[in-house]
């Protein structure tokens, strides 16, 4: 039974959206007048996805709402629901109508004989590794124990994630204001103390001298400078969209010391808890590598494991490939060679996946947690030059008189 939703006028002239399982358009139409609502117009999900197309303000399914709708499809399933009914509960226990239309055309797809796998994928809204675990529980007949596992994945992903989002609004503020300051206090204060140095026959320290220029600078040129920095964030952007614009940045971060750590730290992370999940709900190990390769968000390590899945495949060892690129840690790269030998690769990858986790936690917590005093240290030392350049002359003429 297909879904389609619907914008109709209700009793009271107001406009009301929603969606409605029917056999036809019609039945559904009729569905609203029995409810005394005149109908404007009635799609199926699909048709309404074609017509929106992918547009940049099209809504997207969040990683707050995947973690979401994934525990509760879990907890429905295990409990020996119907997949269908299932799928169809979760939707309507979602208050994000976007959210809705897409469950109910999952639903649909399910009724017409696709498995829950296939019917995701269909929708586009999710990632190659939910839809590639979700297959493996299929196949195996094991889907509430899959889902389970995904739950808790896609949850410590978000949580890591929100984790992140909180402890960066501090130092963006900080980080604000301090600019705001800075520029106030060059624009404004600045100029109205120097200029009673103008007629000063004395020669001005070569500080304050760069504080006069640097501020007259400013007071003339911030229209342009301020456009200068739009013009150049928008080419920036649009460089790092294009394939080589991606690359460069990505093999600059692997060159920077301090991001170069992180960004190894977050993407093993990231594919050793990719690899555990797909590998214990039966994967083939070559699809797990191509799968958690395209969840790497930086392509140069990509590429290394798409490397490595073609050495695999030709007989190669997956341990002395990863230590061969140089992007994942020595004791991850030891423990996954030691599930090799052992057989027991599943195992090892979960423990490798939460080692892995706790030193990113880790390193992230220590970064933000040096990032404020680091932005208020930075602060202060602008506001100590200000100051010094502004007092010299005035300790000089002191010493004069």
């Amino acid at each position: 039974m297909p879904a389609y939703q619907f914008t109709a006028i209700d009793a009271s002239g107001k406009q009301q959206k929603g969606v409605l399982e029917g056999d036809s358009a019609r039945q559904i139409r009729q569905q609203l007048r029995d409810k005394e609502w005149i109908p404007v117009s009635v799609d199926t999900v699909e048709q309404k996805d074609k017509h929106s197309g992918k547009q940049w303000f099209q809504k997207k399914i969040t990683a707050y709402d995947l973690a979401l709708l994934t525990r509760q499809l879990s907890v429905l399933v295990a409990a020996a629901i119907p997949l269908e009914e299932a799928v169809r509960a979760v939707g309507k226990q979602s208050e994000k109508a976007h959210v809705q239309n897409l469950l109910m055309s999952v639903r649909s797809k399910v009724l017409e004989g696709y498995s829950l796998a296939n019917a995701l994928q269909q929708s586009g809204r999710f990632p190659d590794l939910y839809i590639a675990t979700i297959a493996a529980g299929e196949r195996s007949g094991h889907l509430d124990l899959i889902l389970e596992q995904l739950a808790d994945y896609t949850e410590n992903r978000f949580a890591m994630q929100k984790k992140i989002q909180g402890a960066m609004i501090y130092p963006i503020i900080l980080m604000l204001m301090s600019f705001a300051i800075v520029m106030g206090l060059m624009t404004y204060v600045v100029p109205d103390i120097v200029k009673t140095f103008d007629q000063s026959k004395d020669a001005l320290p070569w500080i304050t001298v760069a504080l006069m220029k640097a501020s007259d600078f400013i007071r003339v040129a911030w229209p342009f400078l301020l456009v200068a920095s739009v013009v150049g964030v928008l080419l920036l952007v649009r460089f790092l969209r294009t394939t080589a614009g991606h690359y460069a940045f990505d093999r600059l971060t692997l060159k920077l010391p301090l991001f170069a750590k992180l960004s190894r730290g977050i993407n093993a992370a990231r594919f050793a808890s990719t690899l555990s999940i797909l590998t214990q709900s039966g994967v083939p190990l070559v699809d797990a590598l191509n799968i958690g390769a395209a969840v790497s968000n930086n392509w140069v390590i990509r590429d290394a494991v798409n490397l490595a899945a073609e050495k695999v495949t030709e007989g190669g060892n997956l341990a002395t490939q990863l230590e061969r690129s140089g992007y994942f840690p020595p004791m991850m790269v030891q423990m996954i060679k030691s599930g090799e030998a052992s057989g027991e690769l599943d195992l090892m990858l979960s423990r490798a996946s939460d080692m892995q986790d706790r030193e990113v936690t880790t390193l992230i917590s220590t970064l933000l947690a040096l990032l404020e005093p680091l932005m208020l240290v930075l602060m202060a030392s602008i506001v100590l030059v200000i100051v010094i350049a502004v007092m010299l002359p005035i300790v000089n003429m002191n010493n004069m008189i």
